[in-house]
């Protein structure tokens, strides 16, 4: 639990930069799966100063801390959390074009944002992200992509908060992305603002480009349900969708989770889902593929709990 001296220090350090904080904030509703429980405190972050010196307070006093942007690929423990959260969302999300075919963003910027100013300004190159529920860092965080594009083919750069608190900046080199990883995956590293380098294109062809990709997303994704998008990774060589599939698990259940009979990479929940029902549909759906296919599936929906 967060003592007093800490939470004096917070608390004046959100005064100090104009941010607002809650304690025993519930997060379930800052998730596209909505569920889970609260956190100690939650603080909505405004500026790169502010999410600086609210981590070193975090390490000095070893409090556990997360970071979440949209929540599109997170999943609470029914329990909650311990420690402070970060949320780095409307107050940290400006997105600015610059004269140079580039767009620069802060972390919070959600990708639909991007999307819109790159086609309002007759920029190609982002249409793949249009309908991805996420934000830039976290985007740029795990190198989201969809329909053969993703985040490192228009990533020039970015800035990040390194695990000494210090504030680098990176430049893309594309050799260190892969399929759903980026140089920070898997680290405590905090991505503050990208800078994306587009193309330009002619409006009318971006535009319906945009319009093909959530046209296709709303006839075969489950959009109507609250999930975290494809649960699974996807493994070498095949779909985990197709496994899954071909195992005749859609439509199978446990408690208010549901493998999506629309799609059978995502798990959803139907009503009153917890994150105990997904977790143990997620481990019995590993088992079944793995007995009748030989393959393993990896979990691609981040379970938030404090380390």
């Amino acid at each position: 639990m967060i003592n007093n001296n800490e939470l004096e220090t917070i608390s004046v350090l959100c005064a100090k930069y104009g941010a607002g904080f809650l304690k025993n904030a519930p997060l379930a509703a800052l998730t596209t799966f909505k569920i889970g429980g609260a956190c100690d405190i939650l603080i909505k972050v405004n500026c790169r100063e502010l999410l600086r010196e609210i981590v070193l307070c975090c390490k000095n006093n070893n409090t556990p801390f997360y970071v979440i942007g949209k929540g599109s690929n997170i999943l609470v423990r029914d329990e909650g959390v311990r420690g402070v959260v970060l949320l780095l969302a409307d107050d940290f999300a400006d997105v600015r074009i610059n004269n140079d075919k580039r767009i620069s963003c802060l972390a919070g910027a959600s990708l639909m944002a991007v999307c819109v100013l790159a086609r309002n300004n007759s920029l190609t190159g982002f249409e793949f992200a249009y309908g991805i529920p996420g934000s830039v860092g976290g985007a740029v965080f795990m190198n989201a992509g969809a329909y053969d594009g993703e985040i490192a083919d228009v990533l020039s750069g970015c800035e990040f908060l390194d695990e000494d608190c210090e504030i680098k900046t990176l430049e893309l080199e594309k050799e260190k992305f892969s399929h759903r990883k980026s140089p920070f995956t898997g680290t405590k590293k905090i991505v503050l603002s990208a800078e994306f380098l587009l193309e330009d294109g002619e409006k009318m062809r971006i535009t319906a480009k945009m319009d093909d990709f959530i046209a296709r997303r709303r006839n075969k994704q489950p959009l109507e349900f609250p999930s975290a998008g494809s649960t699974f990774k996807r493994p070498e060589g095949d779909y985990a969708s197709r496994l899954i599939d071909i195992c005749g698990l859609k439509g199978f259940s446990v408690g208010g989770a549901e493998v999506s009979e629309k799609h059978a990479g995502f798990i959803i929940n139907k009503g009153g889902a917890t994150c105990n029902d997904v977790l143990k549909l997620i481990e019995a759906v590993k088992e079944r593929v793995l007995k009748e296919t030989g393959i393993t599936l990896e979990r691609e929906v981040q379970i938030m709990q404090m380390s």
